[in-house]
């Protein structure tokens, strides 16, 4: 199930404040700017940041041409 597009509109990271891109099959939410993806959890976004994952280069870059090939767009216009 993916998360409600309601939410999705509100949703920024807790640090940068800023839009997210939401992957569903991947089941998280990514940072581009910080390089920091947020995991989802039965439904539910785990927005902590002691909890996020640093990505490497390779993955940000996997990760963004994703997002470009799947039309994902940020959750807001920042």
């Amino acid at each position: 199930m993916a998360l409600d597009p309601k939410l999705l509109e509100i949703l920024a990271c807790p640090e940068d404040k800023g839009p997210l891109l939401y992957f569903a099959d991947d089941d998280s939410l990514y940072n581009p700017r910080l390089k920091r993806r947020y995991a989802v959890r039965d439904d539910i976004p785990i927005m902590l940041i002691d909890e996020a994952e640093s990505v490497d280069d390779a993955e940000h870059e996997r990760l963004l041409k994703k997002a470009a090939a799947d039309g994902i767009e940020p959750t807001f216009e920042a």
